[in-house]
């Protein structure tokens, strides 16, 4: 199956990226986040992912568009910024895919054990109706450590947070108030 993977960061590519060539899929992978801020923070997981994508011989497709007042206006309009964030990364992910030729299209969130998994699913099977493409769904947070592991061993930037500016505040504020 020719798949279409939507890559947050080179790290959490890893692992799926592996397994789904094991399955023997075709993988290509999606490089499309307005969400990531600062913007440096977004140029250190491009290039991450341009560095993994040389050394394994990756297809990527860049969409590489620092829409950051895109993703804050609607962040800031939704009631649960989390799934507008999820729906506006995996519909250009599925158009992309759909108008392509892919089979399918997946992402690489489904490997973080701090997002919330069944949304992404929601997001991704409805999203997947509207473009008619196949949303592949796996569950890769078995993978996760994998992944650290893989990247540390690669030497690739890995962050500490899922990127947006709520995130980030979020986990200073933790820091500051155990």
């Amino acid at each position: 199956m020719r798949i279409l993977a939507h890559i947050c960061c080179a790290p959490c590519f890893t692992y799926p990226h592996k397994q789904l060539e094991e399955a023997g899929h075709d993988v290509t992978g999606f490089f499309y986040n307005p969400n990531i801020h600062p913007y440096i923070e977004y140029k250190n997981r491009l290039t991450a992912l341009e560095k993994y994508a040389e050394i394994k011989g990756v297809k990527i497709i860049y969409k590489d568009v620092y829409e950051l007042e895109k993703y804050l206006r609607g962040a800031l309009e939704s009631e649960d910024r989390c799934g507008f964030c999820y729906n506006i990364r995996l519909e250009d992910t599925a158009k992309a895919a759909s108008s392509l030729g892919f089979d399918a299209f997946t992402t690489t969130l489904l490997i973080s054990p701090y997002q919330k998994h069944e949304l992404l699913r929601e997001v991704g099977e409805k999203t997947a109706d509207e473009y008619g493409i196949e949303f592949y769904y796996e569950d890769f947070r078995k993978g996760y450590q994998e992944s650290r592991d893989i990247s540390r061993g690669l030497e690739l930037y890995m962050q500490k947070y899922c990127g947006c500016i709520f995130s980030e505040k979020e986990r200073y504020l933790k820091q500051k108030n155990p």
